[in-house]
């Protein structure tokens, strides 16, 4: 800039030359500046700077062309500190200069690169400030434009700010597919996918409460920030954004971390919007550290209170009445209920574009406080209003993940409900709640959707699966092949997030339809508050509530018991060995049987049971349990989902399917045992237990037995798989049937096992096969041998042909051999 400064043209055209260079290099640095954390107001006064050298240059098409440049950069400054309404004036601005460049061009598309770069931050800056209309307009023109001159990549970046747009509005689904359709153009043009791109989608994945999975992928985009170290501004970014998923994670630590490290960058930036909002991370990882230890810091309650009052009105509204709302809840664990209320009243209620966690807290605060004045059917009104406005944004999701995942915004509002109804010992009411607030994912009536771009992106994982496999038997390196398989499983796990679709929301189940359709039937429906396990047992016309101890230690003993069958799993152990572990099961079992079994007995008496297992619980093989063999167990996540699956009409197809996998040991003459009890069913063994010949001989079945080695996958569960000719099949793929298999059975692997998201959602191979239409699921919660299998399967398979119900078949199954048929009846029975 000084050596620009100490020029002295020697005549206009030199000094014509001279201005436009000097304007577009201070535009540059200004540009630059914005991405590497410089100061807003130095660059707003540089711009100011060489806008007074404009009614110098003589040329009107050069005076607009640089006219259009310095707003539209001035815009970028004014939004980077949040000031989104001043920035669109100026964009205004830029694009009118542009408009006129355009028109005066002979041809205008090299032109159309800044001309759509405006045309698209306005359209950001719109939905920031939540003129969704204005936004949509601005994003659609620039769209048909880069489409109409096939302007690839300015299309993809379009993609971005209207996947925000989606997202301020509540569409997850439409928001995630719009930055998938980004990236894959951004790959196929070769150009470098800009971190802000997995910043956003991180960013939706936060709004569909998948924080683990936001947390996860934040952390691949800090890892590549960090060597990018100039990026201050996005690094800063990002980091709010983990913070944000470390507290939905609760881990409060780490938010702490994140939150103070993002906000000492915004400090620097001056962005107001962005410090308040690291501020109000901190405050929250603080209050709930506070209310969860009892330990409340005298200063608290003023700190979220100067907090609140130091934020700029009305821009920071939100941020502002969510410190409130802390400051809420602090006063009201410290008894100053009059304090609280005063407090709360200038809570604004929610608008529009208001994010479902304000609505959800808001909710919180004010059944807290009616359960502070001892209003406590008030709490649970406020707390039915706050999960019914939680099921409208559950209702726009996609993919099963999406579906399950919105539970986490409402957890605190459901922990709190259950607690006020246990506290009442009120048995029918706590039935209703628990049903109101768990598993909702299976409410939703299946609708079968194929995804070409999602089958295709499976299709390579499997054949870079087989590709590894083969690499390790020629003794070839397999790093390169590792690495493609994850990004390619990644991409697929991606748009898994917003391909499914879902029907109708099935209405909650009451307690006299469950119980007229229970018969001679029990069911015991788990709950827990804090560490307290109670059991709801509906059985012969009553129903009735059963303190059952502490939640962490049945927590404790199932995950022994499960660590125990594990062991025992493998067909030829030592006898010395067998014998130490089949001790210790049996004294975990032991353990369950006492804790959860014996004190219901006199509600249960002898008759077979619906279990509605909670949290840890769902690792359970209750078939095992001394005081329950023998006895027909069909578990279910909910008493809503097993009605649904109960009342589930069966195929009229009578078709039989009966799978082989590769690689099982003395399993050779078991299908030909199965055979005999289904003369004409289709048998897909070696060769031609391919993926695609199976799912085409699964889909409208009335039974299919799959006997194949498989794997849980506990970090991406809808990517469980069972090992077939030609590589895995995964639970993605089966749920997509149009008609998956009215009865599926799982004769080899731990395919039972979920992962258990807040409010009970259980996300794995089965859960998936029942969400998606099947009505029953036979599979183990632990390892089984091959052998064990077998025997297991031959079993079972001739109680089914002698005309027992699926449950009644496989309790006489388990009880032959307990400890190494740890499997389960899941869905109806």
């Amino acid at each position: 800039m000084a050596m620009l400064d100490s020029v002295d043209p020697v005549d206009d055209g030199d000094r014509a030359q001279w201005l436009a260079a000097r304007i577009r290099l201070t535009n540059s640095l200004v540009a630059l500046g914005t991405e590497t954390g410089g100061e807003v107001a130095a660059g707003l006064a540089e711009l100011d700077e060489v806008r007074s050298l404009l009614d110098e240059v003589g040329d009107p098409k050069l005076r607009a062309e640089l006219s259009g440049a310095i707003d539209h950069n001035y815009g970028l400054l004014l939004m980077a500190v949040g000031q989104n309404e001043n920035g669109i004036s100026y964009f205004d601005a830029s694009i009118r200069h542009k408009d006129f460049v355009l028109a005066s061009a002979a041809d205008p598309v090299p032109l159309l690169d800044p001309y759509l770069g405006t045309m698209i931050t306005r359209g950001l800056a719109y939905t920031r400030s939540g003129d969704v209309g204005r936004a949509r307009e601005d994003l659609a023109h620039a769209m048909d434009i880069a489409e109409k001159h096939e302007l690839r990549l300015q299309a993809a970046d379009v993609r971005r700010p209207l996947g925000s747009l989606e997202l301020r509005i509540g569409n997850v689904p439409a928001a995630l597919r719009l930055y998938e359709e980004s990236e894959r153009i951004y790959r196929a043009l070769g150009v470098e996918i800009h971190p802000l791109l997995r910043l956003e989608q991180g960013q939706a994945l936060l709004a569909a409460g998948l924080a683990d999975e936001a947390g996860r992928h934040l952390d691949e985009v800090l890892e590549v920030m960090h060597e990018q170290t100039s990026i201050t501004r996005d690094l800063a970014d990002v980091e709010l954004y983990r913070a944000s998923a470390a507290l939905m994670s609760d881990d409060l630590e780490l938010a702490r971390r994140y939150a103070a490290s993002a906000r000492r960058r915004m400090l620097r930036w001056g962005c107001q919007t962005c410090v308040a909002n690291a501020t109000i991370i901190g405050l929250r990882a603080d209050v709930r550290d506070a209310l969860r230890t009892d330990e409340i810091p005298p200063t608290l309650t003023a700190r979220a209170l100067r907090a609140a009052t130091g934020m700029p009105m009305p821009r920071l509204a939100d941020q502002a009445a969510l410190a409130r709302m802390l400051a809420v809840r602090v006063e009201l664990r410290k008894g100053k209920h009059q304090r609280a209320a005063e407090l709360l009243a200038r809570i604004p209620r929610p608008g529009k574009l208001t994010s479902v966690d304000y609505r959800m807290l808001r909710r919180l605060c004010r059944a807290e406080l009616a359960v502070a004045e001892g209003d406590k059917a008030r709490a649970l009104a406020e707390i039915r209003v706050g999960l019914t406005e939680l099921d409208r944004v559950r209702d726009r999701m996609g993919g099963l993940e999406l579906v399950s995942g919105t539970a986490l915004h409402g957890r605190e509002l459901a922990d709190l409900a259950v607690k006020i109804v246990l506290e009442r010992s009120d048995a029918a009411r706590l039935f209703g709640w628990t049903e109101r607030t768990r598993a909702q994912s299976y409410r939703y009536e299946p609708v079968a959707v194929t995804d070409p771009d999602l089958a295709e992106r499976v299709g390579e994982v499997r054949g870079l699966d087989q590709a590894i496999h083969q690499a390790q038997h020629d003794g070839h390196p397999t790093a390169a092949l590792r690495a493609k398989y994850t990004e390619r499983l990644r991409e697929a796990h991606r748009l898994g997030w917003h391909t499914g679709r879902w029907g109708r929301p099935r209405p909650v189940a009451g307690l006299a339809e469950v119980g007229d359709s229970l018969g001679e039937r029990a069911l015991v429906s788990f709950a827990s508050s804090d560490d307290e396990l109670v059991a709801v047992v509906v059985a012969g016309g009553r129903c009735e509530l059963v303190h059952l101890g502490s939640a962490a230690r049945a927590g404790e003993s199932a995950r022994m018991l499960n660590v125990d069958l594990n062991a025992l799993a493998p067909d030829q152990l030592p006898g010395p060995l067998v014998h130490s572990v089949l001790g210790s099961a049996r004294k975990q079992t032991e353990r369950l049987d006492t804790q959860l079994i014996r004190p219901l007995m006199e509600l249960i008496g002898d008759r077979g049971l619906v279990v509605v297992p909670t949290g840890s619980l769902y690792a359970v093989p209750w078939g095992v349990l001394p005081g329950l063999r023998s006895r027909p167990i069909v578990v279910a996540p909910s008493a809503t989902a097993w009605l649904g699956a109960e009342r589930s009409k069966a195929p009229r197809a009578r078709k039989v399917v009966l799978v082989r996998g590769p690689g099982l040991v003395g399993t050779r003459g078991e299908l030909d045992k199965l055979a005999t009890h289904y003369r004409t069913a289709q048998t897909l063994t070696g060769s031609e237990a391919t993926v695609k010949a199976v799912l085409r001989a699964l889909d409208g079945a009335k039974l299919a037995h799959i006997a194949a080695h498989g794997a849980h996958e506990p970090e991406n569960a809808l990517f469980s798989r069972l090992e077939l000719a030609d590589g895995a099949l995964f639970a993605h793929e089966m749920a997509g049937l149009a008609q998956p298999p009215s009865q599926v059975v799982f004769a080899a692997c731990e395919l039972a096992l979920n992962r258990i998201r807040p409010g009970d959602e259980a996300l794995g191979f089965a859960s998936a096969l029942l969400a998606s239409g099947s009505r029953t699921v036979i599979a183990p919660l632990s390892r089984v041998g091959d052998e064990a299998a077998a025997a297991a399967m031959d079993d079972y398979h001739r109680g089914l042909a002698e005309g027992a119900g699926p449950a009644t078949a496989l309790a006489d199954t388990i009880a032959v051999d307990p400890f190494r048929r740890p499997f389960v009846c899941l869905g109806a029975g």
